[in-house]
């Protein structure tokens, strides 16, 4: 491995065990060159309580293109639906060790 896939790892043990120690639920968003993905996980880490992403009819509707902004927004959307509707309201973001800039 690359000196910058381990600084990545690292860096993602430490933010998930600091959320972990926090007792907080987490949002996972993963990216890929064709889709995006979004999980809700428990406070433990055992469960996936929500999940969206393009791969879905009801996301997929009306998108031309499955790995743009506008595609991500629509995630984003349907995830937050889902969480409202289990009543959550202070989530932590697991960025997966990758450097949040915006």
């Amino acid at each position: 491995m690359n000196q910058k896939k381990i600084n990545r790892i690292r860096r993602s043990k430490r933010v998930r065990l600091n959320i972990r120690e926090a007792g907080k639920i987490s949002l996972v968003v993963n990216k890929t060159s064709q889709h995006t993905y979004a999980q809700i996980i428990s406070a433990d880490g055992g469960q996936v309580l929500a999940s969206a992403s393009t791969l879905q009819s009801e996301v997929r509707q009306g998108l031309k293109h499955t790995a743009n902004i506008e595609a991500a927004a629509k995630v984003g959307k349907i995830i937050a639906e889902k969480a409202k509707k289990l009543g959550l309201s202070g989530i932590a973001f697991d960025r997966s060790g990758f450097r949040y800039h915006g």
